[in-house]
C-alpha cells in the first residue's frame, strides 16, 4: 500500500503499474497475485485503507464534540479541506489526490459494489452524526444512510473537481478553506430540521 501511495504521489496514475509496485516493494509477481487479481484490486485496497484511516481519524477528531451538527461540520470541512493539503508543501502539487479522484470515478462505473464497500466506513460515520442530529431535532427526519450518501456524494464530487484542477498547480489553501465552509453551509441548510 505504501508503494502504491508513493507511486501515485511521484508519478500519478500512469506510474501506478504492477511492474512498478513489484520493483518498489521487491515482491515477486506470484506474491502480488496471491493478494490481488490485478491493478483494480490494488486500487480498491488503497481506497479501503484510505477511507478506513480517514473515518478513524474523523471519529477521533469529533469524539469530544457534544453537538451532532458540529461533529458533522468538522467531518465535512475536513474532507473538503483535506489532510493531504496540510501535508503538501506549498510548492508541490497533489498528484496522488488527483489520481485517486480519477480512479474513484472510474471504479464507480467499473466496480461500484467494491467502491461502495470501501467507502462504507466514512458514509456510516456521517450517518451516525445525522441520526444523532435527528434525535436532537437538528436534522430533518430522513433515512440517515440515504442522507449520508447524498452528503458524501456532494462533498466527494466537489473534492474530485478541486483535486483534478490542482493536479499540476499548487493547492490554494485559502480557496479550499472557503470552499469547505461553503459546502458545509450548503449541507447544513439541506439537512436542517
Amino acid at each position: 500500500m505504501d508503494a502504491a501511495y508513493d507511486l501515485l504521489e511521484d508519478e500519478g496514475l500512469e506510474g501506478l503499474t504492477i511492474r512498478a509496485v513489484l520493483k518498489k516493494t521487491g515482491l515477486s509477481r506470484r506474491a502480488f497475485y496471491e493478494r490481488f487479481t490485478g491493478k483494480d484490486d490494488l486500487v480498491v485496497a488503497v481506497f479501503e485503507q484510505t477511507i478506513r484511516l480517514a473515518a478513524a481519524h474523523y471519529r477521533e477528531q469529533v469524539g469530544s464534540a457534544p453537538d451532532p451538527m458540529e461533529r458533522l461540520r468538522l467531518i465535512v470541512t475536513s474532507i473538503v479541506f483535506g489532510s493531504a493539503l496540510d501535508a503538501t508543501p506549498a510548492d508541490q502539487t497533489n498528484r496522488r489526490g488527483a489520481a485517486l479522484s480519477r480512479e474513484h470515478l472510474r471504479l464507480a462505473e467499473a466496480r461500484p459494489d467494491d467502491l461502495q464497500a470501501a467507502l462504507r466506513p466514512l458514509v456510516n460515520l456521517i450517518a451516525e452524526q445525522l441520526a444523532d442530529g435527528m434525535k436532537a431535532g437538528q436534522v430533518r427526519d430522513f433515512a440517515p444512510q440515504r442522507l449520508a450518501a447524498l452528503v458524501y456524494n456532494l462533498v466527494s464530487t466537489t473534492v474530485h473537481t478541486e483535486l483534478l484542477a490542482e493536479e499540476t498547480a499548487r493547492p490554494d489553501r485559502v480557496r479550499r478553506a472557503q470552499l469547505a465552509q461553503d459546502i458545509w453551509e450548503f449541507c447544513r441548510r439541506a439537512i436542517a430540521a
